[in-house]
């Protein structure tokens, strides 16, 4: 029997994460004793994903029974978006180099590669977990983790439409895709703790990050003040202004694509993850914070804007972490093993290159999550390495959104002749 979660008010499912959220931004602020070496082992951003996941988990609140999570990702993400590149430098993200795409594209690599080496190993020891015919053929379901492991939900509806997955059978698929990439952000995040020791033996070369974060760093603090209530209401009419733009311009484009070209129409097209509304909403939300940074507009970095923008963020991380429940990482043991050893594939390759070429965890981190998370967490783990390194995690997001749906179908092609093995 299913219960239903303790607390179903939006209104009080959100005082429950902001309280938690307090709770955890004050102990982690605490710098002796107890909670300043527990802080030290467990980051408080990855505090703000699990304590929310315990909850759900707990029946305490639900994902399924809120919708904060849509609020925070269609409202909060793109405020934040346009807050946090309000101080973009354009100039030193160049300077990052040619490492941040080779990371990116090493982790969409490997969810291509991933998928049919972890048919071909599980298929080993459990034939019957690989099995399946017509539309209940397992590789079919797996297309769609495909899809959301390289761009994001549009493009995991592409693959589901494409591949004609049994739709019964899909809900065992998407708790898969819940479990699996929420643990690698787990990891990721326990990871960013640790950055100098991995940073360290990665012998990895940090100036071109470390610049882009004193630029930015030195030129808040040039134009910091101490903001006023007209500071704050500018600013937040810069951000939700935005939105309004984004959502707007997001669905008028949506709405002419699918009408007047059948390709973006028809779901069954890789062309089709072009026509989701979250895409150009990020997108434009995106270029809207890029073009306020060459107007005076920048200067409100000095009075908080990023702050805002991380408060933001973090709720977003709140609302995600909802999504998890704990109870279920090993209701179907069979697919949850095919995600793990595909996902571990996904993380040894970038492991690989990132140690061969030298590059940052920062690097590898970011380009993982563009690939597996997207948009909605792509820029979470950036701002955790630093606020100013935001806009990278939104860029390399977008490109996500671009190569998603072809290295999907690419994956898919290679996991239904895996299968047949």
């Amino acid at each position: 029997m299913i219960y239903a979660p303790m607390f179903t008010n939006d209104a009080i499912v959100l005082g429950i994460l902001s309280v938690s959220l307090a709770i955890i931004f004050y102990t982690s602020s605490i710098k002796t004793g107890f909670w300043s070496k527990f802080y030290k082992v467990v980051p408080a951003l990855l505090m703000c994903y699990l304590v929310p996941a315990v909850f759900n988990s707990l029946n305490i609140i639900s994902d399924k029974e809120s919708n904060l999570y849509y609020v925070a990702s269609r409202y909060l993400l793109p405020a934040s978006l346009v807050l946090l590149t309000l101080s973009i430098d354009l100039k030193a993200i160049a300077n990052l180099g040619y490492k941040a795409l080779i990371m990116f594209f090493t982790g969409t690599v490997g969810i291509v590669i991933g998928g049919p080496i972890a048919i071909l190993l599980i298929a080993i020891v459990s034939p019957e977990t690989v099995g399946g015919v017509g539309p209940d053929a397992v590789w079919r379901g797996l297309a769609t983790l495909a899809g959301s492991w390289i761009g994001g939900g549009a493009n995991q509806a592409a693959m589901l439409e494409i591949f004609e997955y049994n739709p019964e059978k899909y809900g065992g698929m998407v708790l898969v895709d819940i479990v699996v990439a929420n643990i690698w952000m787990a990891v990721i995040l326990i990871g960013i703790g640790k950055k100098n020791a991995i940073d360290s033996w990665l012998k990895a070369d940090n100036s071109a990050i470390d610049d882009l974060k004193e630029r930015v760093s030195n030129y808040t603090k040039s134009v910091s003040k101490i903001p006023n209530l007209a500071d704050y209401m500018i600013m937040l009419g810069f951000a939700f202004t935005a939105v309004g733009i984004a959502h707007f311009s997001a669905d008028e484009i949506s709405s002419f694509l699918t009408s007047s070209f059948e390709v973006f129409n028809n779901k069954k097209s890789a062309l089709s993850s072009f026509a989701s509304q979250f895409f150009w909403m990020v997108s434009i939300t995106t270029l809207i914070g890029v073009g306020l940074s060459f107007t005076k507009a920048k200067t409100y970095e000095g009075a908080g804007a990023s702050k805002i923008g991380s408060i933001f963020i973090y709720f977003l991380v709140a609302t995600i972490g909802m999504k998890m429940d704990l109870a279920t990482i090993f209701e179907n043991p069979g697919l949850l093993a095919i995600g793990l050893v595909w996902m571990s594939i996904h993380a040894g390759l970038l492991i690989l290159v990132a140690k061969l070429i030298k590059a940052p965890y920062f690097f590898l981190a970011v380009g993982s999550q563009a690939n597996v998370g997207g948009a909605a967490s792509a820029p979470v783990v950036a701002a955790a390495f630093h606020p100013s390194l935001t806009s990278v995690g939104v860029l390399l997001a977008v490109f996500g959104y671009v190569v998603g749906t072809y290295a999907a179908l690419a994956c898919t092609m290679l996991m239904e002749i895996a299968s047949k093995f």
